[in-house]
């Protein structure tokens, strides 16, 4: 048992060492792939190629000013920022990167946790993010933050519903609800060939979850100057920077469990193949971001109510005929 919790312990640091370090080194992949977009260069001074850019952003983070906007609600104000960083990170408690390996004599599997409602676990988690974002609009006692927090609000519980109706296509062919289980259904076919139409549907409302471009109503610049975050600075705004950059790996990730085969692949290691793919994935997100303009709020609202919602349940009845038909025969 003690061995177990050591591993399990192991294991967790690794993953958030991980994951930090990768939110980290994201941020110059999008700058340096937005350069390239517009006909720029991007960052390319500290260190060479630019590769100590991030650790140059951190230091000027941690050292900046730490401010409190006056008539803040003190508590809430400091506790969003941890509460948006700390639920983007334990979503990957169920999310698998491999199968079972064989280190130094024994079985371990390369996840934390194989819970039987996994992917209900994520959806549950992830839906807490949207509390860090709210309360931090509404402590910080700005009128644009506000906006920005109740902007987020109806996105979020709009293209949540989407999202769920993906995800219960997949659930129905794959008949659980375990994330390793489902890509373990996956060994032959993907369910990319045969969920499209939820695999499209999750995307969409995948980037919409993340106040991704063109769906960054939240934040608007040109509107909201920043929205929620307006007025947070330092370390504050580095856990809400951090915590959206960690969603978009999230969502890259649960793309590819669910729809992606997850570490299914040839020739290489199954690891390798997982994190290929949601390194494909993350750069669509940035490629997104430098192609399409923002929509407006009555047609972000329209998208999700109008079109994929009902899309959503006709493919999940579509599925669900599908999958009882044989049975019944």
């Amino acid at each position: 048992m003690p061995g177990e919790i050591g591993i399990m312990a192991l294991k967790s640091a690794f993953l958030v060492f991980l994951l930090l370090t990768a939110c980290a080194y994201m941020t110059l992949l999008e700058r340096r792939m937005l350069g390239r977009f517009q006909v720029r260069i991007g960052p390319n001074r500290v260190g060479p190629f630019g590769l100590l850019q991030p650790l140059a952003d951190g230091i000027k983070l941690l050292v900046k000013e730490d401010f409190v906007p006056r008539g803040a609600d003190l508590l809430v104000y400091w506790l969003a920022p941890g509460l948006s960083m700390v639920t983007a990170l334990l979503v990957y408690a169920v999310i698998p990167f491999g199968p079972e390996v064989r280190i130094f004599g024994r079985e371990v599997p390369l996840y934390l946790a194989d819970v039987n409602v996994g992917i209900l676990l994520v959806l549950a988690i992830s839906s807490l993010g949207v509390y860090g974002i709210v309360l931090g609009g509404w402590s910080a006692n700005n009128k644009y933050a506000l906006l920005g927090s109740l902007r987020s609000t109806a996105q979020l519980i709009s293209y949540e519903l989407a999202l769920g109706l993906a995800v219960i296509s997949v659930v129905l062919q794959a008949g659980s609800l375990s994330l390793v289980e489902i890509v373990k259904a996956q060994e032959r076919v993907w369910f990319v060939v045969t969920q499209p139409v939820a695999f499209l549907l999750f995307f969409i409302a995948g980037v919409a979850e993340t106040n991704r471009s063109p769906f960054d109503l939240p934040e608007a610049e040109h509107e909201l100057i920043a929205g929620y975050h307006i007025e947070y600075g330092g370390f504050k705004f580095a856990m809400y920077y951090v915590a959206e950059y960690i969603n978009v790996v999230t969502m890259s990730a649960l793309a590819v469990t669910l729809f992606w085969g997850g570490w299914h692949g040839p020739w290489l290691p199954a690891p390798l193949w997982f994190l290929l793919k949601v390194f494909g994935f993350v750069s669509v997100f940035i490629w997104i971001r430098a192609t399409l303009p923002r929509v407006r709020y009555d047609q972000l609202m329209a998208l999700g109510w109008k079109v994929l919602v009902p899309l959503g349940v006709a493919n999940v009845l579509a599925t669900a005929v599908v999958m009882v038909l044989p049975k019944g025969m």
